[in-house]
């Protein structure tokens, strides 16, 4: 894990709704914000669309000093690990869904970058608790991945439960990201659920200031998790 501990919860911005025309400017804007930074990574073949690559990461590295958390939404993710790292991601997340999961999340650790696990809305929690000794990132998708702006689908939390119990349980040090639907309506719903970290694409990048709009969730989240 990066030696420099944030204050959960924390809102990273998904740059799927930025203007791709002017993601360096897009990321500076939310800078004073957040620390961190969302990628997705797709492939068209793991989910129907066409996004970021490695290029990507490695023009916005010189620009921002922000945690570049990247997921890769790939059917083989395990050839885009080493570009990833070599562009200058902090973190790289693969899909528990796919095979020889154990070897990729080696892979990444061995990068030296932080390592992360998804699973979408059906997959239950049981598919990542063998993994979870080896990851930094649990990340919970709360929408089937693919594109941006969909409804958050609440029965994903329970899934969050099962997660704290077992990182009560073990001690372990992971934190839980939670990306899809997250908006002013949802937000204190996923903090007080458990999740650090939240990830907001349509409800940032399309506000008129995304700033500001990074600012409120953050507030809304930390209302909610102080309900706990």
């Amino acid at each position: 894990m990066t030696n420099t501990q944030p204050q959960y919860p924390i809102i990273s911005p998904s740059i799927l709704s930025a203007d791709f025309a002017h993601l360096a400017n897009a990321v500076d804007e939310v800078t004073p914000a957040t620390s961190r930074i969302h990628v997705d990574c797709m492939d068209g073949h793991f989910v129907p669309n066409l996004t970021i690559g490695p290029a990507v990461v490695k023009s916005l590295r010189p620009y921002t000093k922000s945690y570049l958390d990247c997921h890769l939404m790939c059917s083989k993710p395990e050839i885009l690990i080493e570009p990833f790292v070599e562009a200058g991601a902090d973190a790289i997340t693969v899909h528990v869904e796919l095979e020889n999961v154990g070897e990729m999340l080696k892979k990444i650790k061995d990068s030296g970058v932080d390592v992360g696990l998804t699973f979408n809305p059906d997959t239950p929690f049981s598919a990542v608790e063998p993994y979870m000794e080896d990851i930094d990132i649990l990340l919970f998708m709360s929408v089937f991945p693919g594109f941006g702006g969909q409804k958050f689908i609440p029965e994903v939390l329970n899934k969050v439960s099962e997660a704290l119990e077992y990182r009560r349980k073990h001690n372990r040090d992971i934190v839980f990201t939670i990306d899809g639907g997250i908006n002013k309506e949802t937000a204190a719903q996923a903090a007080k659920a458990g999740c650090d970290v939240l990830v907001a694409g349509s409800a940032v990048f399309g506000s008129p200031n995304p700033c500001v709009a990074v600012k409120e969730l953050e507030e809304l989240a930390k209302a909610g998790l102080a309900e706990n």
